[in-house]
């Protein structure tokens, strides 16, 4: 929830919060034109590390890090190289490209986890409790 009023926060107050700290009128435009950027940035850094952090909890370490590796390295730097220096956008398209990779990332992840049968993944987390533990699990627990 946090994340998402810091989203509205910079969504909507752009120039003007550049004023508190400048009055140059380049600076306050450029404040202006990336805090949406920094508005998005927000709320998909909100979301997206803990998606990952289900799915490195369910056991999938190798599988968020060929996604992390894949969003960045193979889709977000690329797509920010592209829309930096070739469209000439320069840091915004740079940042832009890492927001777009961060997007994807988020999108795969959330099919991850939307497609991840929990009841199985309850099962096999108890049967490796179970299998390391020393504690035997009680099952003839008396009604007192």
């Amino acid at each position: 929830m946090d994340s998402f009023i810091l989203f509205l926060f910079f969504l909507f107050f752009r120039e003007r919060l550049a004023y508190i700290f400048t009055k140059n009128k380049d600076v306050v435009n450029a404040v202006g034109d990336l805090s949406p950027l920094l508005a998005v940035s927000i709320l998909l850094n909100s979301v997206q590390p803990v998606l990952s952090g289900v799915a490195v909890g369910a056991g999938w370490q190798s599988t968020v890090a060929l996604v992390n590796l894949g969003c960045y390295y193979s889709i977000g730097l690329p797509v920010g190289i592209v829309l930096g220096n070739v469209f000439h956008w320069q840091v915004k398209g740079i940042w832009v490209g890492m927001l777009f990779g961060v997007a994807i990332q988020t999108i795969v992840l959330l099919i991850i986890c939307y497609k991840t049968d929990w009841d199985e993944q309850v099962l096999k987390a108890r049967n490796r409790v179970n299998r390391w533990s020393k504690v035997e699990p009680d099952h003839n627990k008396s009604d007192n």
